[in-house]
């Protein structure tokens, strides 16, 4: 979790941080009867993110600024106010504010960042109701909110299982990694459709998955994280690809930089990512990336 401090003494202002969440792997075992998807998913957390700040005394409000705002569609629809009003509808007298979200991450993109950025509001509104943070009341929100919000409430390393709700922390090194989206929206029913799966059907294949892997433990290294990755992938990169073939161009130019030891898309795209195990050669890769696709928004720094 990635919290700071209030932004100025006296200002009763509370800050705090949406930061990108990454699909390592995705699995689908199948789609529920209910028409939800269970899936598996290892995923882990950038250094970029959204800033969240709260500022007490004012009535319920969003406000967003920053390169990506244009993109988040209508306020009224946006998550952090989705998640304040759920969580106001469970506790009594809960005391929220004006929110002002500065928007740098990438609009539907697969990394979650309007989850982030409701995972954010709930832990400023905890913070301010003296709420802890394992209150029964917040995971239940998160999960109502969206089905990214409860790992990015945790904002750290999970075996994220279910719908959502099953998440296993995992002990995770920090990985040098790129970042990349071709800056296309990819949205994310439009990728389960195109996966196909009717209401109670698995995924072919699936009955080998039906139990999450044993990851790497504590201490493992970065080769040792990488080996254990390869060997699973995201079953919604094809039918992402089907949509967006622009993605493909971007697996292509991170799995051919230098150093790159796993490249994949997150999520349901159209954000993808590459694995080095030294960070100069991400930082060299994120460079060249971005001078040949000068339209494209390029991120280097490290996952954990």
């Amino acid at each position: 979790m990635v919290v700071t401090g209030e932004a100025k003494t006296g200002t009763h202002a509370l800050v705090d941080y949406g930061r990108a969440k990454v699909n390592l792997t995705l699995r689908v075992v199948g789609r529920r009867v209910d028409g939800y998807h269970d899936l598996e998913s290892v995923v882990a957390f950038a250094d970029c993110a959204d800033r969240l700040t709260l500022s007490t005394g004012s009535a319920l409000s969003l406000e967003t600024t920053g390169p990506t705002a244009n993109a988040c569609g209508e306020v009224t629809h946006n998550l952090v106010l989705k998640a304040a009003r759920l969580l106001a509808e469970r506790v009594a007298d809960l005391e929220v504010g004006a929110f002002a979200l500065e928007k740098m991450l990438p609009v539907a993109a697969g990394i979650g960042g309007g989850s982030a950025d409701a995972a954010a509001a709930l832990r400023l509104l905890a913070r301010l109701n003296d709420l802890s943070f394992d209150d029964a009341r917040l995971a239940e929100v998160a999960l109502l909110t969206g089905a990214d919000v409860p790992v990015c409430l945790a904002s750290r390393a999970c075996d994220m299982t279910g719908v959502g709700e099953g998440l296993l922390p995992l002990s995770l090194p920090k990985l040098p990694a790129v970042l990349v989206n071709p800056n296309v929206p990819v949205a994310t029913k439009d990728v389960f459709t195109a996966l196909g799966l009717r209401n109670g059907e698995l995924l072919v294949g699936a009955t080998d998955v039906l139990e999450a892997p044993v990851w790497p433990g504590e201490g493992a290294s970065i080769a040792e994280w990488i080996a254990a990755l390869s060997e699973v992938g995201n079953d919604l990169e094809a039918p992402a690809k089907r949509i967006q073939p622009v993605i493909a161009d971007v697996l292509r130019a991170l799995g051919e930089a230098q150093g790159a030891q796993l490249a994949r898309m997150s999520g349901s795209g159209a954000t993808c990512f590459a694995l080095f195990a030294v960070a100069a050669d991400a930082q060299a890769a994120a460079r060249t990336i971005a001078a040949a696709h000068p339209g494209w928004w390029v991120h280097a720094g490290e996952l954990s």
